[in-house]
């Protein structure tokens, strides 16, 4: 009697937990601007030379640049966590050396050029911990015009000896040159 009892109340245990959401991960509020990864790599099969790692916020018809994203002030270059650049090998960004590692890339736009930042203070949510006395390295780069993005982006160009990595959202693209040391 103590057995049926027993498996009675096992039965009755596993059913509350399975037949309700007790435990259940909620996923109602999943980020809008999602974060995403891009490498440069030399080849298909070459260990990654460069990886991106930044959150991809959508136009969803806002004015962007000098509106959502105010000219002349700091910005983290993408959504929520600020973007992060690992280096695997040495390189020239812009005019500076910069020595492997980790990096949060940050961009002061403006309507012509920008100036692109980066920042030894990794970790870090937004603007909100910046400090100029972490910059590494400081470039500046012009604005141009090409196809409409709806998200976002970031992505590479190999040039050769140089690599071009592209910030691209709305109309905007901007170019910040690198050079990997070997």
């Amino acid at each position: 009697m103590k057995r049926i009892y027993f498996n009675l109340g096992i039965a009755f245990v596993f059913s509350i937990l399975f037949l309700t959401d007790a435990g259940a991960q909620e996923f109602r509020d999943l980020d809008a601007s999602p974060h995403d990864i891009v490498y440069f790599r030399t080849n298909k099969i070459s260990p990654p030379k460069i990886k991106v790692l930044y959150g991809r916020p959508k136009k969803n018809g806002r004015e962007i640049f000098g509106n959502v994203i105010p000219f002349g002030k700091i910005w983290r270059v993408g959504a929520n966590e600020a973007t992060e650049v690992v280096f695997y090998n040495d390189v020239v960004f812009g005019e500076t050396e910069v020595k492997a590692g980790t990096y949060v890339l940050y961009a002061i736009p403006d309507q012509n050029e920008w100036t692109l930042i980066l920042s030894s203070n990794t970790d870090v949510w937004g603007t909100y911990e910046y400090e100029e006395k972490y910059d590494v390295a400081r470039t500046t780069a012009k604005v141009s015009k090409a196809e409409f993005l709806e998200a976002f982006s970031i992505g590479f160009k190999d040039k050769g000896k140089h690599i071009n990595m592209v910030l691209a959202w709305d109309t905007t693209r901007i170019t910040a040159p690198i050079k990997i040391i070997l």
